[in-house]
């Protein structure tokens, strides 16, 4: 039987608190990860519908959009039409794709997205979100 005069905790209560903080601390993790990654995935969406807006001043303007890839497309909208040009928050990679009379833009979701960008990516599962032109 336990005295009255003896202070402190059992093993199993100190076991008990530790696997509680533990538990709390990964809920904690997994939701921060969530967070970030959603917040990747909007500024991803914001920099396509930046560049797309870019895309229909430069369409105002020449009558037709840049063709060919990203890299020909950054260079004929800056600095005049998108005074940077976005890079993904990760290491992932834009795409574009044009025939001059429309457009793709597409790009990568951590979270996910219900589009197949099919050959308007480099490659297969490079791209599950896709802007096309209004």
């Amino acid at each position: 039987m336990r005295s009255f005069k003896q202070r402190g905790f059992t093993l199993i209560e100190i076991l008990v608190a530790v696997a509680i903080f533990i538990m709390i601390t990964a809920v904690a993790m997994v939701s921060y990860q969530t967070a970030n990654r959603r917040a990747r995935d909007g500024r991803r969406q914001a920099d396509l519908e930046q560049v797309r807006s870019a895309l229909e001043i430069y369409r105002a303007d020449n009558a037709v959009y840049p063709s060919t890839n990203w890299a020909a497309l950054v260079a004929a909208l800056q600095p005049t039409y998108l005074s940077t040009i976005p890079v993904d928050p990760r290491s992932y990679s834009y795409y574009y794709s044009s025939d001059g009379t429309t457009y793709s833009l597409c790009a990568y979701l951590e979270s996910g997205g219900s589009v197949d960008c099919g050959a308007n990516c480099s490659a297969p599962g490079n791209c599950n979100y896709r802007v096309i032109n209004p």
